[in-house]
């Protein structure tokens, strides 16, 4: 059996097979490409894909793809086989460096928001030589990103690049007003941690909504569900520590960092977090995760679960993203030290976060805005709507005495005494945790806790790359041209303190009063659901932002608008389609026959017995038949409103039709037949129940 040392990154084209295979001059090179973004000779793209089919292929692989993120959310690839035919009928090993560097993939086929009609097909992946190709089955993958044939994005990995980029050289700017001239680059890093559910398989496959929407659109409460508190860090159950097992082997080799596991709070729910890894790797990774988790999981006869609400009435799925930012030369530009008060470097980029989180809260949200997350956000553990900061009391105190221009007394350590002398003591952390928090410090990082569990990493990381270079340009331009550095350091450190406090909240984000308080106080923005967040992408105040930083041109904001509204109509109305589907075929029918069967019971009692009553069976009919009418109606009124939504002007008039109109009656169509569950015998219920779901993998 091979040590995890030995499995980790075995199937990876990374710095040890380059260095290995590679000749030193085209090594160099490359590190070059990688290191500084130097163009790649074609020379040099030839000696690297040659040495990197030979590797694929004596790891038995036989195909190579570019693979891809285009705007679905998920993975894409096209295979194509490593042989060509040789002159004496048989074939050859062949790999060029044009078909490592550029793809050809039809572009039309993929959302594009406008950007590329059906005869306009051509599109293009071009090889990204940060991230390392990989082996998966038998296909050598490449990661790449994808344009169309007029150079527009239509990926989620370029404008994450393009942000990168921004960072960097605004990052450098500052630093070098700092004296630190040895830096030279200066990179965002990203720890996502992924939670999902694991549902038995055999019961997944009854469930329509499960398969169609990844969701529950219907499911009574259970008797039990997360009240008791004890599925949160427990022993973690044999199947599915089977699957953690195998899980972890298949990401160690594919040389994806994963440390952490456990279950969540929610019976069935699990979560993942790796290492820190640079933000461009880490969304392939995460990309990655997924993927694996989906194909270990049906090996193991299970159904792996992304959905941010699977589940009505318990916690749902997030992902939580930590975002650091730190130079080439190892130095962690959020972490305070020991004296942060004093470290003025610290508190310039940490206001500089502050400044790039208010100024593009809007923003922010509506990275994060799916179908899916508006049924998350605001309880159980999930953050509210409202973006806001913790920083917790002493960077707080520290802020606040930085502002008032009066000294910082900080409180002394306190070393935490249990009561029992063989148990350690130690020192406490300076700050609390908020678990409420929708954007947290945490020690030196920031947790963005918005993200729902299917999101891609890509594009919240690339809002909040860009909004915080931008920033940092704001500030690089003001202070590269100060007579007095330090003292205009400290006036735009105070000046922007007092412009962003409002952002900064340590409190309960479920309070009404907060909610309250932030919106009619302090003039922050509540975006509750998604189509109230995606108009921020063409508010002018952000489209100059990102166009200037160079991340997004206006036309891919102006499609990135249509392909989310799209995105939410699609998704809501195929979850509308289904409910109509499984109350018409599965639900109606099974409490029409209980019903009819509880009729027949009391006609053959009161033949037996003429006298008896069947107060039972007969107050049960009639429930269940006024149920019946019910279900009845509220489907009708459901499909006569998706009926009314092809009168639609276009997505953004049908999203709002949806969010105001569909979503309330889907509700009332739900609510009326989870009452119809709780009283229909199970033999009859077409479904597997929430205590089949949530209590069915041991």
């Amino acid at each position: 059996m091979s040590t995890v040392s030995e499995l980790f990154g075995s199937l990876v084209f990374d710095e040890r097979v380059m260095k290995a295979r590679l000749p030193g001059n085209i090594y160099y090179s490359l590190k070059q490409t990688i290191r500084q973004g130097k163009s790649l000779d074609l020379s040099v793209a030839n000696a690297v894909a040659t040495a990197m089919r030979d590797w694929a292929v004596e790891k038995g692989a036989t195909h190579f793809t570019h693979w891809f993120q285009p705007m679905t959310g998920i993975t894409a690839e096209k295979h194509d086989s490593f042989i060509s035919p040789s002159p004496d009928g048989g074939v050859i090993m062949d790999f060029s460096g044009k078909e490592l560097i550029k793809g050809e993939p039809d572009a039309s086929s993929f959302p594009s928001g406008g950007l590329r009609a059906t005869f306009e097909a051509r599109g293009y992946t071009a090889w990204d030589p940060t991230s390392f190709a990989f082996i998966k089955g038998k296909t050598l993958c490449i990661p790449t990103a994808f344009c169309s044939y007029s150079g527009e994005a239509l990926d989620l990995k370029t404008p994450l690049l393009r942000s990168m980029e921004a960072l960097n050289k605004q990052a450098i700017r500052i630093l070098k007003l700092f004296g630190h001239n040895d830096v030279t680059q200066v990179t965002a890093s990203v720890g996502p941690e992924q939670e999902y559910f694991l549902v038995d398989r055999k019961l997944y496959e009854k469930r329509p909504d499960l398969i169609f929407t990844g969701r529950t659109l219907f499911g009574a409460k259970p008797p039990k569900g997360q009240e008791m508190e004890d599925h949160y860090f427990a022993s973690i159950k044999p199947r599915v520590q089977a699957f953690m097992d195998d899980l972890n082997e298949e990401l160690w080799k594919l040389g994806i960092l994963a440390k952490t596991e456990h279950n969540e709070v929610a019976p069935a729910q699990h979560e993942l977090a790796p290492i820190y890894s640079t933000a461009n790797i880490a969304t392939d990774h995460n990309q990655l995760t997924m993927e694996m988790m989906q194909k270990v999981a049906a090996k193991h006869g299970l159904v792996c679960l992304f959905h941010e609400k699977p589940f009505a009435g318990v916690n749902g799925s997030g992902k939580h993203n930590n975002w650091s930012i730190s130079t080439n030369t190892g130095i962690n530009l959020l972490s305070p030290g020991e004296t942060p008060h004093e470290n003025a470097q610290f508190l310039l980029f940490l206001v500089a976060v502050i400044k790039a989180v208010d100024d593009y809260q809007d923003l922010l949200r509506m990275s994060v805005a799916t179908a899916g997350n508006d049924h998350r956000l605001g309880a159980n553990e999930a953050p509210p709507a409202v973006v806001s900061i913790f920083l917790g009391d002493e960077l707080t105190g520290i802020l606040e005495s930085i502002e008032k221009e009066v000294p910082y007394n900080g409180k002394e350590k306190v070393v935490m005494k249990l009561g029992v002398h063989a148990l350690p003591r130690f020192t406490r952390d300076t700050t609390d945790r908020n678990r409420t928090s929708p954007f947290a410090f945490t020690g030196n990082k920031f947790e963005f806790r918005m993200l729902g569990s299917s999101n891609s990493i890509a594009g919240p990381n690339t809002i909040l790359n860009a909004a915080v270079a931008d920033t940092l340009r704001i500030f690089a331009d003001e202070l590269e041209g100060a007579e007095d550095f330090n003292g205009a350091l400290q006036k735009l450190i105070q000046r922007t303190i007092t412009a962003h406090k409002r952002i900064i909240f340590n409190g309960n984000g479920y309070d009404d009063a907060w909610i309250k308080e932030a919106t009619e106080k302090r003039g922050l923005l509540n975006l509750r659901t998604t189509p109230d967040c995606i108009p921020a992408m063409l508010e002018k105040k952000n489209m100059d932002m990102l166009t200037g930083m160079k991340v997004f041109t206006v036309s891919e904001l102006r499609s990135r608008y249509e392909i989310m509204m799209e995105n939410y109509c699609k998704t809501l109305r195929i979850e509308a389609n289904t409910m109509v589907d499984m109350v018409t075929k599965g639900i109606l029918p099974a409490v029409e026959a209980y019903a009819a069967d509880t009729a027949a019971c009391a006609a053959a009692k009161k033949s037996l017995i003429p006298n008896l009553s069947c107060e039972y069976e007969i107050s049960l009919v009639t429930r269940l038949s006024n149920l019946v009418d019910s279900i009845r109606k509220k489907t009708d009124e459901l499909q006569q409103i998706l009926i009314s939504l092809h009168d639609a002007e276009n997505a953004t008039a049908e999203a709002f039709l949806i969010r105001d109109k569909v979503l309330p009656k889907m509700a009332e169509l739900r609510a009326v037949c989870d009452e119809a569950e709780t009283v229909t015998a199970k033999k009859y219920w077409p479904y597997p129940t929430y205590s089949d779901l949530l209590f069915g993998v041991y």
